[in-house]
């Protein structure tokens, strides 16, 4: 099995630590830096980063600096930002700035894992089959499949039902989705995502027996 590699960025000594030693127990291989420098911008040039874990509060730079320039680059793994700042204009600015989840300190390093376990999932293209209870997603023609019979979804309801399974036990708030599936739409209101779901679990479970998305009050949804 090819072993993941995770670049992590964090200033502080014993998150860095804590990180690396959590990520190291769950298989995957970490390099770590407390800032950004020249030896940071050659580890990017010469290995094969699968995923890249942020902080914004760093000596002299924004994290989300960093990576804007990099990715004009062309660097295109993904990045989580891990950081103190947790306003909701700060949140906004890092999805603006190329986020693929965006995590608030204090943290819960389980659910962390979880996310960034996901993220990779997420990114790798080499699954063309996936597979969430009776639910069968093909990636050769995008396509999903209940007890067998092809359910027939618009393009917004097949990214979205995509995002959900990609995924799986993991609480997204409503912002998430948003940038994840709606990205550059101008349509982008919560309540939008509430009817999108909506429409979208009258498709796949009619009945409303399965309960594959579960709301969770004032948090988001659960796809399990």
């Amino acid at each position: 099995m090819n072993e993941k590699l995770i670049l992590i960025v964090e200033d502080e000594e014993d998150i860095l630590e804590l990180l690396e030693y959590s990520l190291q127990k769950e298989g995957y291989e970490t390099i770590g830096f407390l800032n950004v420098n020249e030896n940071l911008e050659k580890v990017l040039e010469e290995e094969p980063i699968d995923l890249i874990i942020m902080d914004r509060n760093l000596p002299g730079i924004d994290g989300t600096e960093f990576i804007s320039s990099i990715k004009k680059k062309g660097y295109n793994a993904p990045v989580v930002y891990l950081t103190a700042k947790d306003r909701d204009e700060d949140i906004l600015e890092g999805f603006d700035a190329h986020a693929d989840d965006y995590i608030t300190k204090p943290f819960n390093i389980k659910e962390t894992l979880a996310r960034i376990k996901a993220i990779i999932r997420r990114s790798n293209n080499d699954v063309d089959v996936l597979r969430v209870r009776d639910i069968i997603y093909k990636a050769t023609n995008k396509k999903f499949y209940i007890e067998g019979e092809e359910v027939e979804l618009t393009h917004l309801e097949h990214d979205l039902l995509l995002e959900f399974i990609k995924n799986k036990d993991i609480l997204m708030t409503r912002e998430h989705l948003l940038e994840a599936v709606w990205e550059d739409s101008y349509d982008k209101k919560l309540k939008t995502v509430n009817v999108a779901i909506k429409r979208l679990k009258a498709k796949i479970d009619p009945n409303n027996k399965k309960e594959y998305i579960k709301s969770v009050r004032g948090e988001g949804y659960l796809f399990c």
